[in-house]
């Protein structure tokens, strides 16, 4: 494993870590890029991994070509890859400069393996509290776009894990809007976000997606009891609400990424709540398809919640 510092790095240990799989496409890359600018923000460290498919064990695939060589040469050559990728990154003109900001040390590390198992495994041995990976637009479809890796991730997931779009870059936090089905379990995650939106002095948006009234009289004493368990249990004066009346969950939330000029989008996987279908493949496609913003899934298990921030 190798390490890089900027020279602007602050020699004192920051405990915050960001592991980011590749694959060296356009989408990892970019999102490697936006996870380097987000741990700026957080004060966190970054971690590049790549899962080396060793071609006797793994069929190629189109985007997959691997010489016929033994295990030594793919690693060599993905370390390789790596270090590049870190150089690249290290290059980028918008280091901050300002002294709230520290430039993270970045390290990375290839192994030969299934991704998610490998991501999983340096998850549990470094905690790390959030993956970044990247998901192409609508005509890329990549092995880390919302595909077998990333969803297998998310399914056995008990971290948070920020999906990229290809096309974003980091403009800071400004508006980070989070879907909840108004499950009490959801506090906990609002609680979390607090401590990444006052990194960024960002509000946060509380959207309920639903196809009942708005303004049926226990709808909304079911969205007034959530709202005052909330301001009970949060001390972050910058979150309101914003009720979305639609049947399609897909179209409410793409409506409100289009509509509502908003940074990072963030729900909960549960493997039976409302979102649950989104996290099927066709459905999550379909709404990746009109996302424009980074999107932040947190899994089910609470435990890895409380400690992500």
């Amino acid at each position: 494993m190798k390490i890089f510092r900027t020279a602007a790095y602050n020699q004192r240990k920051i405990m915050k870590r960001i592991l980011v799989p590749t694959d060296f496409s356009q989408p990892a890359y970019n999102a490697a890029r936006y996870a380097v600018h987000l741990a700026r923000g957080i004060k966190a460290n970054i971690e590049l991994c790549h899962a080396i498919m060793v071609p006797d064990e793994t069929p190629l695939t189109a985007q997959t070509v691997w010489p016929a060589e033994d295990y030594t040469f793919l690693k060599k050559l993905a370390n390789s890859r790596m270090k590049d990728t870190v150089e690249e990154l290290m290059r980028e003109k918008k280091w901050s400069n300002h002294k709230a900001y520290q430039n993270p040390e970045i390290s990375y590390t290839s192994e030969a393996g299934n991704v998610s198992e490998i991501v999983n495994d340096l998850v549990n041995k470094k905690d790390i509290n959030l993956v970044v990976m990247g998901m192409a637009g609508a005509s890329k479809m990549t092995k880390l776009f919302l595909g077998s890796n990333s969803l297998d991730i998310i399914q056995r997931a008990g971290f948070p894990v920020l999906l990229v779009p290809d096309n974003v870059v980091f403009n800071g936090l400004w508006k980070i809007a989070f879907a909840t089905d108004l499950s009490c379990q959801d506090i906990e995650v609002i609680h979390s976000l607090s401590g990444l939106a006052r990194e960024f002095n960002a509000e946060i948006l509380i959207t309920h997606v639903t196809s009942e009234k708005i303004d049926r009289q226990d709808h909304q004493q079911k969205i007034d009891s959530f709202l005052n368990e909330v301001s009970c249990k949060i001390n972050y004066p910058k979150i309101y609400y914003r009720g979305i009346n639609d049947k399609n969950v897909n179209q409410g939330l793409s409506w409100l990424t289009a509509n509502s000029d908003i940074d990072m989008l963030v729900m909960v996987h549960r493997q039976h709540n409302f979102f649950s279908s989104l996290f099927k493949s066709s459905h999550t496609k379909q709404l990746a398809r009109h996302i424009n913003v980074p999107l932040l899934v947190y899994a089910e298990d609470t435990k890895a919640i409380k400690y992500f921030w």
